[in-house]
């Protein structure tokens, strides 16, 4: 609200922003007035929902499922247990935490089990990727992040014409947030189905008697109220508030007065005087008293409030949060294409469990180092034919278990609809992704390490289904090498039976060739130095027997050279 000062002079406020509004007669500076509340508080609550708005084309209702029947209330679906072991949890929190408003982690919580819904997703990701269309759409998410300021704002108003102002000030951005997606967005031609529905709904939605009725009925309360005059006549404590009466604008007087006496550049020497988008206790009486002044403008901003309190429409305010699932995602891989990283769109199947990945990494792993401009390493995988279990052995610290994350982290970013780390990738569309990674012993419990690490695992097969996909880190660890053996032999032959993909990470090479369904894989080391850790993980047969022989070369140790140094 703009404000001009002039002693015992009439002081003109134009009531065109929110910032000011209402007043009449005279009153006392000394003490505050009351406080009248909104007249709508709830409607700064959690963001815009509400009602319905008129018929669409087509009945599009969600951004991230292609049909009605699967964008209903939002389900709210705890952090899969996999998602710790795989990091992934960590992956959720950095992608979701600069968009916290939206509550878009149980976004990520929710598979999917179609290939078309993955589809429609992958669709909405390559329309996204394009500069203008991702410009488009964040604009439009800014105008919907205003109007859901300026509720909150209205909410918390004391004053309650004040919160009027910033109820119409919200609606005038919703309505400016549609009318440009609706116009903005068909220019750009969108290829996805969900980007190409939305335009139509969004066409129709415009267009429709609430839509255009909420629209023009702001644009003229907004005008009226921005055309209101008024005096006020300071006298000591008092202020009087009064129609205006066409007074001279004596700053502009004196301003005319003394340009002539103006030399080139010179200092500024006004008070600035402070600033807030809250009315005080004395800008919200003299508000009040306005509202006198005006009863027919005032009496239309109260009605319009009561009567388009549901204003934002729910199919626009679920894609202002569903968008952001994209949204988050590619902010959050843009960092790793940018260190030279690829990601690509995977391609899914529901019968073939055939894997090729190129050029894969952990991603969660990969958003550290690029942070640390440390190198990133990539990884091949292959399961063809019959194949399903991918037994990774080799030199501890040597990536096995990354490794194993990757293949995880691949399937569940998959089953979202996301793209995938690496070059190109063709995966299985997995009902679900199992884990067991070593935990610390827990005495409140009273489980033993192997008793723990049995109950567990009996929940993962249990838990298993033909469509699953399993890692296992480092099984039975802590008992004999025997019975290790023998255990891991009968987890995995129930794998092999249930024709279920995993990944085992042991340091037992005798479960390297367990069966025909068994791929060896094994973490490599520097040919010249073995006890440099490449990270990268080639198939082929376990070696550890010779990787402890190179080690043994290296260090002097092997038979040969101590008979040497030890003499006859």
């Amino acid at each position: 609200m703009g404000r001009r000062k002039a002693c015992r002079e009439p002081v003109f406020l134009p009531l065109g922003s929110p910032a000011s509004e209402e007043g009449h007669s005279a009153m006392s500076t000394d003490t505050p007035g009351p406080g009248a509340p909104v007249a709508n508080p709830a409607l700064a609550e959690a963001g815009p929902v509400s009602k319905g708005v008129g018929p669409t084309v087509r009945r599009f209702s969600s951004i991230l499922f292609p049909d009605s029947g699967d964008a209903g209330e939002d389900a709210t679906p705890g952090e899969p247990p996999s998602f710790r072991d795989l990091n992934l949890d960590q992956v959720v929190a950095a992608v979701t935490a600069p968009f916290a408003e939206y509550s878009l982690a149980p976004l990520f919580y929710q598979s999917l089990d179609d290939p078309d819904t993955v589809a429609y997703r992958q669709e909405v990701f390559r329309d996204l990727e394009r500069a203008e269309v991702l410009g488009v759409v964040k604009a439009f998410a800014q105008r919907m992040r205003s109007m859901r300021e300026r509720l909150a704002r209205a909410a918390k108003a004391r004053c309650r014409h004040e919160g009027q102002r910033w109820f119409l000030a919200a609606v005038e951005s919703y309505v400016e947030a549609a009318r440009t997606l609706a116009h903005d967005l068909p220019g750009l031609a969108p290829a996805s189905r969900g980007l190409r529905a939305l335009c139509v709904w969004l066409g129709e939605h415009v267009e429709t008697p609430r839509f255009k009725t909420l629209a023009d009925r702001a644009a003229r309360l907004a005008a009226d109220l921005a055309a209101i005059r008024y005096g006020l006549l300071l006298e000591g404590n008092a202020v009087t508030v009064r129609p205006y009466g066409g007074e001279p604008d004596y700053s502009a007087a004196v301003e005319r007065t003394f340009e002539k006496f103006r030399r080139g550049a010179v200092g500024d020497y006004r008070s600035k005087l402070a600033s807030s988008p809250e009315l005080n206790h004395v800008e919200a009486q003299i508000l009040d008293r306005v509202a006198l002044l005006f009863p027919e403008v005032f009496g239309a901003l109260d009605a319009f409030c009561q009567q388009h309190e549901d204003f934002p429409d729910p199919t626009l305010a679920r894609f202002d949060r569903e968008i952001h699932f994209y949204v988050a995602y590619l902010s959050h891989i843009g960092a790793l294409r940018a260190a030279g990283l690829s990601l690509c769109y995977p391609k899914l199947s529901t019968a073939s469990k055939e894997v090729r990945v190129r050029a894969a990494f952990d991603i969660a792993l990969a958003s550290e180092l690029v942070k640390s401009d440390s190198p990133v390493v990539c990884n091949d995988v292959v399961l063809a034919g019959r194949e399903r279990i991918l037994v990774v052995s080799g030199p501890n610290q040597g990536g096995k278990t990354t490794f194993a994350r990757m293949f995880g982290q691949l399937h569940v970013l998959a089953a979202l609809g996301l793209p995938v780390p690496g070059k190109e990738a063709r995966l299985f569309l997995c009902d679900s992704v199992l884990t067991h990674f070593e935990r610390e012993e827990k005495v409140a419990n009273l489980r033993g390490k192997l008793h723990d690490d049995l109950v567990r695992i009996r929940q993962v097969l249990a838990a298993a289904t033909p469509a699953s996909v399993v890692i296992l880190n480092e099984i039975f660890s802590s008992t004999t090498l025997q019975d290790a053996v023998f255990l891991s032999r009968k987890v995995l032959k129930r794998l092999s039976d249930l024709d279920a993909l995993a990944v085992c990470v042991t340091f037992l090479a005798e479960l390297a060739a367990f069966d025909y369904t068994t791929v060896s894989m094994t973490s490599m080391v520097d040919p010249a130095d073995p006890s440099i850790r490449t990270f990268k993980v080639e198939r082929r047969p376990a070696d550890g027997l010779a990787h402890a022989l190179a080690i043994a070369e290296k260090y002097r140790v092997t038979y040969a050279w101590l008979k040497e140094r030890l003499g006859p």
